[in-house]
């Protein structure tokens, strides 16, 4: 029956994440955001994914801090965001109460739609997600919780297979579904049978997403239309094709004048190309953007490899001197992926499998395992679509015991327990959320981004010859007519002349312990520096902080066993130092 067909526009997310790494920084997507908005989009994919890993990675930007800003400069159209299911947006299963959390701070930002995944297409690692974001609707009746099967070809993907999933999708209280092609590997004509199948086999919205890297993805969009999908995921032109997405504007034209028209204006659309086309040409001339991601690749069809996986495979065996065996490891993918119980190739699994094939080509038949891979063979990820033949199991993890429940029931409560190990760098409840998921890559954001607000300059310490200096002694303090007495420590910089002589010296901090409570005094000196190549000369400034403690155990820095504080010295530069 005739419809109108919805789009999702891809090209805040997953086109620039196929394309270039996922390296499209907040201030590129600004000017245009107010234009997309009045476009009539039926979402714009802009979050989640490896958006995260990205920002606090490579950008230096908070990411909750993005969906803030895309929210504010599109109120009218619903931001939509991708979610791995109990891996969120990590690389490991987490706790029920962090994934809870996660959905409500991600709707209470500005999130609409969450599309929800699992690389195993396990129900059971799904079911958590849907219904926080079912309960995320209190807030915003607007929320909707689309699952996506994650598309891929085998002995037992059948039509069958992914027609029960489907309704297993919808038992579970989908809002809607996705068919998620993210290796390419549909055809126009199987396209057809298989959103034929599912739209008779459910109720709720069917959507469409596929990738350009087989050339194919066009064609498979028109023939799920007149199979009946509801939505497509398209791509502004500049940053389509390729690993990337059918063209918007071609699908748009496509459909136009025809009873699937989507109602959008060409004219409103070459506006956001001819933005979009400014930093593609940006792109490609900083060598962000390699020319070759545009080209459409028929050997995906081969080797049945998303196009990230395989430029991961390649890197393995560049930083390995193997280059040349490329086609073995190829090869050997799919056997490793029969092992394994044939898990779709899709993150976290189109790395542990595709390194496992590296580790099988270079060292010999599973001689060396990852731990990934064990714990995949061991259930820890869920259960995979074929059952994993015994022997092989026990090759792989020995006498261990497979899991076979639900590996999130495994997990103690884990909020808390994380929140407990970053006090000092929390300045905004999802902060948390944000170290969760990232705990090595977090802190090192946490600390640039509190640098960059007060000022400090990583380099200038050595640039500047900062020295520190600890000074301990005794204090009486008397406060509110009672008197205290304690012990302080004094972090005394000096400051040295390019020559080598001392120019300033001076206490900039002090920390008084008591035994009745911690009295803290934080005096931060600001310096300015005149640019003579001699001398440094600095003028201080201080400002006095006040914290009050009842005991030790609320204190942010220190305890009575290890006493750690953060000092601000001399143009904010930082030093922490342990007594």
């Amino acid at each position: 029956m005739a419809k109108k067909i919805q789009i999702t526009e891809t090209v805040l997310r997953d086109a620039h994440q196929s394309l270039l790494a996922t390296r499209m920084p907040l201030e590129d997507m600004i000017p245009i955001l107010e234009k997309m908005d009045e476009i009539g989009f039926y979402s714009l994919e802009c979050w989640g994914g490896a958006t995260f890993d990205s920002c606090i990675r490579f950008l230096n930007e908070d990411p909750w801090e993005r969906l803030r800003v895309l929210r504010k400069h599109c109120p009218k159209t619903k931001l939509q965001m991708l979610f791995r299911g109990q891996n969120m947006l990590g690389y490991r299963h987490y706790a029920d109460d962090v994934l809870e959390y996660f959905v409500q701070r991600s709707v209470a930002n500005g999130i609409d739609i969450i599309r929800i995944f699992d690389a195993l297409n396990d129900i059971k690692n799904l079911q958590t997600a849907i219904n926080a974001a079912k309960a995320a609707k209190k807030e915003n009746p607007n929320v909707e919780a689309q699952v996506a099967i994650s598309y891929t070809t085998g002995p037992v993907f059948t039509t069958q297979y992914y027609v029960d999933y489907a309704k297993q999708i919808e038992d579970a209280g989908a809002d809607s579904i996705c068919i998620k092609d993210m290796a390419a590997l549909l055809t126009p004509f199987y396209t057809a049978e298989l959103v034929a199948a599912i739209k008779q086999a459910v109720k709720i919205p069917v959507q469409l997403h596929t990738h350009y890297t087989s050339g194919l993805a066009s064609m498979c969009l028109l023939k799920a239309i007149e199979s009946g999908v509801d939505r497509i995921d398209t791509a502004m032109s500049p940053l389509a094709n390729g690993t990337s997405h059918a063209p918007t504007e071609s699908m748009v034209a496509a459909l136009q004048g025809t009873e699937y028209d989507t109602g959008l204006d060409l004219i409103k659309l070459s506006e956001i190309r001819d933005y979009f086309m400014t930093l593609r040409e940006k792109y490609i001339k900083s060598g962000l953007l390699d020319p070759k991601m545009l080209v459409a690749d028929a050997k995906a069809l081969i080797y049945q490899v998303p196009g990230g996986m395989l430029s991961n495979l390649l890197k393995q065996l560049k930083d390995a001197g193997q280059e040349d065996k490329l086609t073995e490891v190829l090869e050997e993918v799919p056997r490793v992926r029969e092992d394994a119980g044939y898990p779709p190739l899709v993150t976290p699994t189109s790395q542990i499998v595709g390194t496992q094939a590296v580790f099988n080509v270079l060292f010999g038949k599973y001689k060396n395992c990852s731990g990934q891979f064990k714990d995949l063979v061991a259930g820890k990820y869920g259960t995979t679509p074929v059952p994993i033949d015994p022997e092989f199991r026990k090759k792989i993890i020995g006498d261990e015991k497979p899991v076979t429940c639900r590996p999130a029931d495994l997990l103690e409560p884990e909020l808390e327990k994380l929140r407990a190990e970053i006090p000092e760098w929390i300045e905004q409840e999802e902060d948390v959320l944000t170290y969760a998921q990232f705990p090595q890559v977090a802190p090192k954001f946490f600390k640039a981004r509190r640098d960059a607000k007060i000022g400090i300059n990583p380099s200038a310490d050595l640039k500047n010859k900062v020295f520190y200096i600890l000074s301990v002694g005794i204090v009486k303090i008397q406060i509110y007519k009672r008197k205290y007495i304690g012990i302080f420590f004094g972090l005394n910089n000096i400051i040295f002349s390019k020559s080598g002589s001392v120019v300033k010296c001076g206490c900039n901090i002090i920390f008084c312990y008591m035994p009745i409570f911690i009295f803290n005094i934080y005096i931060i000196s600001v310096k300015s520096i005149c640019k003579t190549p001699a001398v440094l000369q600095t003028e201080l400034f201080s400002l006095l902080f006040f914290k009050f403690f009842d005991n030790t155990s609320d204190m942010p820095h220190c305890s009575t066993a290890s006493l750690r504080f953060t000092v601000y010295v001399n143009a904010g530069l930082l030093s922490r130092t342990s007594v």
